[in-house]
């Protein structure tokens, strides 16, 4: 059976014309009334709510506004009938100032209306801060989205940004935010979203909202052909220990089913199986019962005593709802409102919210950050996209910006590139704010002034880019001081009155003013492993010992065979079509982006390396090189890959579960069990060791970490990311002598100090992977003693605290003989002397004993959830409940 189809046209939403009479005014100086496309400092009053909206010009700085087509603005309230369009820029972001700690429902509507009179039907995505709120899917020119989130913003502002998903152009109708009582709605994790809210037995065809609520939540009417309905003319009452508060007009009108002995029933089915949700129903009896009549009922769910027995209380609003999430073992969620033996009436209902939760983990950027930044931005007038978050979400990153992510702390901003970007004046004071800068790049623009003094304060500054500008005076000493002693390299050539020391004097060639010296850095000795050196930068160029080992960079067979004579090429228009026009992106960096597409009928990822990227030409080339040479299958296969000039890209295999750091991410509600992750780690090891052992001379990857792990769809690690791999091939066989480059927290201190490279380079970054795997903490801590993973485990260990060693979302679920293993293996990885490192061969030996200890720990069989059988009644919510909202 299938409840009551009621599909409303949308003017059944925003007609109004049924609210006339205004009840239980409230103050509106806390709402927030968007109309989205309303023309710059208009404002109005909606006549059918009572609602003041104001113009969305002074919430954002992109976009167009438009009408939607004047057929549909018959009955329709105000507020859709204009919208902002962004045809313009992959993100687009409104920044709403709020009152921070308070509870708000967060109201976005979309209303299509054939604006731009091509019946174009788009589709797109909201983000809400730095997370993914809701895809918006327009099905139809008349019908509208409506989204809502109950939320608690952690900042002062929100931002909601409409992001083009290459499936058309993304646009809103209206922004409202409501603010809530805190004591209302409260959940043990996550925000809500509404999935129903309606108002049980109406006799209305309207919904109803502001001002018949106080907080402006809608109602829609709902109503069963098995149910018949209940109402009285008087107020019902809310006592203060409701802090929800259901409008009167809504409680005053309730169901019951037909059939006085039956019972009242009603389900949904979960959106999928992650899906939680909570429930609230609201009952109040509106029928004055004589002596010898009762009203008394339980309520179950799933077949499960759930709550009662209760007895509802005439024109007294009672709210019974779930203090958890709900999670159900059936796969639905099937209520029953039974009457006890002793009532002579059937059980009522009046009204209903079910909502699911919406888990919005990603952080924002520190905010000290997101300020410098902001200030950054309108100080010099950056002519970028710059809008919503600076750093999450990460495939959203800012033009010209990289942050560090290590899932516990919010992003930092660790790199900023406003080359030629057309700036004027003094260097700006807010970039000492960015106190975790590693690179900076203001060369080629028009600065003037003075290179400032605070500019050497930014410790953890590596390379600094002044070149091409019109500075003047002198460099700062300590900079100078820090380019000679290694720890940054300093470019400042190009701005003919700066000088390079005090004197000023005028030096003959533009070169002796520039210092090209990159990176040693003196850190703190800790457990005798000299482990600070790994906190250093990624690069470092410096004069070699002519007593070491030479690298000649004029490697044999394949490394010196121009790109032109191997095979696999591809055109640029070839990726364009692959890519469907670069459609979806699944990441970014510092070389560039990539995307989705699909190849002779295999999905592949494109990585389309940028102009402007450093280094982006050398790491492209040794990748082509190397990956058209080696196969194996913990290596990613290049599919192809294009060199048109300026135009390079790669392309890949697809790999459908990202990548590892993204699987051990605190975000990420999938936990990989201990057999998973020790799987994992045995394929990454396969796959270092074949280039170790397999390949004839050696290769060595040089940045092995948990990012350049990548899983395919059956969770299979294949090693990628050849950018900075090295072909090993010296004379003594013991090292090269190379510049420094990999990952901090990931690089050998020893490879560090004294640029000798060999294989136990990459054991030391694979100790550090494990270490994660196992962990699952920050390579390097975000506290000012800016700790190391080793350095922790060490200390853990001392104590012979296994358990609380392992990521504890395992819950205990594991072996502690194969954590013991593992760690150990992890442990003489990271040993500082790559003497005392074992081989990749032997790392896999002892990884694969670590496996077969814990799945002979394993215990067979495994409980399975039986389903219930239920004949349920369908609410059919998809298509017919809300067809507004879906």
């Amino acid at each position: 059976m299938v409840m009551g189809r009621f599909k409303r046209f949308i003017s059944e939403l925003f007609g109004g014309l049924a609210l006339i009479l205004l009840v239980h005014a409230q103050d509106q100086s806390d709402f927030i009334s968007i109309d989205c496309g309303l023309p710059e400092n208009s404002s109005y009053t909606e006549w059918s709510t009572g609602v003041d909206y104001i113009s969305d010009a002074g919430f954002i700085d992109s976009g167009i506004n438009r009408q939607i087509s004047t057929e549909f603005k018959v009955d329709l309230q105000r507020q859709v009938w204009s919208l902002r369009s962004f045809p313009e820029g992959i993100r687009n972001c409104y920044s709403i100032r709020i009152t921070q700690g308070t509870k708000y429902l967060i109201r976005a509507t979309f209303f299509y209306g054939n604006y731009d009179g091509e019946s174009k039907l788009p589709e797109f995505d909201v983000h809400l801060g730095a997370n993914m709120w809701n895809t918006i899917k327009i099905t139809n020119v008349s019908n509208a989205f409506v989204k809502e989130l109950i939320h608690v913003p952690p900042l002062n502002y929100i931002q909601l940004c409409l992001v083009n998903t290459q499936r058309g152009t993304p646009f809103i109708s209206a922004i409202e935010l409501r603010p809530l009582p805190n004591s209302s709605y409260v959940t043990t994790d996550g925000s809500l979203e509404r999935f129903w809210r309606v108002d049980v037995g109406s006799e209305s065809n309207s919904p109803y909202r502001y001002k018949y609520d106080v907080y402006d939540r809608i109602w829609w009417p709902y109503n069963y052909e098995e149910w018949t309905g209940l109402s009285t003319s008087l107020t019902i009452e809310s006592r203060s220990s409701n802090p929800s508060r259901p409008p009167s007009v809504v409680m005053s009108t309730a169901a019951t089913p037909i059939n006085d002995s039956a019972s009242l029933n009603f389900y949904w089915e979960p959106e999928d199986a992650t899906s939680k949700y909570y429930i609230y129903m609201h009952f109040a009896e509106v029928v004055k019962l004589k002596a010898n009549q009762s009203r008394s009922f339980n309520v179950t769910l799933n077949g499960k005593h759930w709550y009662g027995p209760y007895v509802p209380e005439y024109l007294w609003t009672f709210i019974m709802y779930s203090t958890d999430a709900l999670i159900s073992t059936g796969g639905k969620y099937f209520f029953s409102l039974v009457k006890t033996e002793n009532s002579t009436l059937p059980p009522i209902i009046n009204a209903i919210e079910v909502y699911s939760v919406k888990n919005l983990l990603q952080s924002e950027t520190d905010q000290e950050d997101v300020g410098a930044i902001t200030k950054i931005k309108s100080t010099y007038g950056v002519k970028r996209n710059w809008q919503g978050d600076p750093c999450a979400p990460q495939a959203y990153l800012w033009e010209g910006l990289n942050c560090s992510y290590d899932g516990y702390n919010a992003p930092r901003v660790i790199s900023l590139n406003l080359s030629s970007s057309e700036l004027t004046g003094a260097i700006s004071a807010d970039i000492s704010t960015l106190v975790m800068l590693q690179y900076l790049d203001l060369s080629n623009n028009s600065l003037t002034g003075l290179v400032p003094e605070f500019l050497s304060q930014l410790q953890y500054l590596e390379v600094l880019n002044l070149e091409r500008n019109q500075l003047s005076g002198s460099i700062p000493a300590e900079l100078i001081k820090r380019s000679k002693s290694g720890s940054l390299l300093l470019s400042v050539g190009e701005n003919s009155n700066l000088c390079a020391s005090n004197s000023c004097e005028r030096k003959k060639s533009k070169n002796n003013i520039v210092v090209l010296i990159l990176a040693s850095v003196v850190g703190l000795l800790i457990l005798s492993l000299t482990i600070a050196a790994i906190f250093c930068g990624l690069t470092r160029r410096k004069k070699q010992d002519k007593t070491r080992v030479a690298l000649v960079d004029t490697e044999p067979n394949v490394q010196n065979r121009p790109l032109e004579s191997m095979q696999r090429q591809v055109t640029y228009s070839d990726l364009q079509r692959i890519t469907n026009n670069f459609e979806r992106i699944l990441g970014k960096g510092g070389f560039g982006t990539v995307y989705y597409g699909c190849m002779d009928g295999i999905r592949v990822a494109v990585k389309v390396f940028s102009p402007s990227s450093v280094q982006g030409y050398q790491q492209f080339q040794a990748e082509v090189k190397l990956l058209v040479r080696v196969h194996h299958k913990n290596l990613t296969t290049l599919v192809g890959y294009c060199y048109e000039g300026t135009n390079m890209g790669l392309v890949y295999e697809y790999m459908a579960n990202r990548d590892l750091e993204a699987q051990l991410s605190g975000h990420n509600t999938n936990i990989l069990s201990w057999q998973a992750r020790l799987q994992i780690a045995i394929d990454a090891a396969e796959g270092l060791e074949y280039l170790h052992h397999g390949c004839k001379p050696p290769i060595i990857h040089r940045d092995v970490k948990t990012t350049n792990i990548l899983l395919n769809e059956k969770f299979n690690a294949k090693l990628g990311d050849f950018g900075l791999s090295k072909i090993f091939q010296t004379d003594s066989g013991t090292h090269v002598s190379t510049n420094v480059v990999g990952t901090p927290g990931y690089l050998d201190p020893e490879y560090y100090k004294s640029n000798w490279l060999n294989e136990k380079s990459d054991v030391y970054s694979f100790g550090v992977v494990l270490l994660k795997i196992i962990t699952n903490r920050p390579v390097i801590g975000r506290s000012q003693d800016r700790t190391h993973i080793s350095q922790w485990v060490s200390f853990m260990l001392a104590k012979g605290d296994i358990q609380n060693i392992v990521d504890p979302r395992l819950g205990g679920d594991f072996d502690v003989n194969s954590v013991w293993k593992a760690v150990e293996v992890a442990v003489v990885c990271v040993s500082p002397t790559s003497s005392r490192r074992p081989t990749m061969n032997q790392v896999l030996t002892e990884l694969k004993e670590s496996l077969t200890t814990e799945l002979s720990q394993k215990m067979e069989g495994y409980g399975v959830e039986l389903k219930d059988s239920f004949d349920m009644i369908n609410m059919d919510l998809d298509t017919e409940l809300n067809p507004l909202a879906r």
